[in-house]
């Protein structure tokens, strides 16, 4: 197994500066806006972009919430096993509202198909942005496209992306991993 470093911790924070700085070019004071993290782990990076636009801008007024795919995936009843959903955590309604989805990695775009599907439980947004941290630009299943990105790359698909957070794997780290 090949190992290389795409984003290391130094990177990692300045790309997370630069979304955030994108994002407060675009929104300005965040009014009417959410910030919505994929659950598992978009959520992480929603929760660090969140922290850092408070820190930038104290003032923002934005709606923060974790969102739940597991049942809107259409893969769901192959796996082997019982789900596990994670939890959905929008207790705000996102009518007429500006949605900032975020993810960790953008590949096939089934994940954010779902996400959207189960984001108009929460009522209808006026518009859908999608912030991710890696783009890998090829093997799109279905045509939906990044508005933020960190990073992008070319991959091919024995290659996978593992994106490694200080709060649980103990540093902020990109790896592209040959299998």
């Amino acid at each position: 197994m090949q190992k290389r470093v795409l984003i290391d911790s130094l990177q990692f924070s300045l790309t997370i500066d630069r979304l955030c700085h994108q994002l407060i070019e675009h929104y300005s004071n965040f009014e009417n806006t959410a910030i919505i993290g994929v659950q598992p782990r978009g959520t992480q990076l929603a929760e660090r972009i969140v922290k850092r636009l408070h820190e930038i801008q104290p003032d923002s007024k934005f709606k923060f919430g974790k969102l739940d795919i597991t049942f809107y995936r259409d893969d769901f009843r192959q796996k082997g096993k019982p789900l596990t959903a994670n939890e959905t955590a929008i207790d705000f309604s996102i009518e007429n509202s500006n949605v900032v989805l975020v993810d960790d990695v953008l590949y096939t775009g089934r994940t954010i198909r779902s996400a959207l599907d189960a984001i108009l439980d929460f009522g209808r947004p006026t518009a859908v942005e999608l912030l991710v941290l890696i783009d890998r630009r090829m093997h799109r299943n279905l045509p939906i496209e990044a508005n933020y990105i960190g990073k992008e790359i070319d991959s091919i698909t024995t290659e996978k992306v593992k994106v490694e957070w200080k709060e649980t794997e103990g540093k902020d780290k990109v790896w592209i991993i040959n299998e």
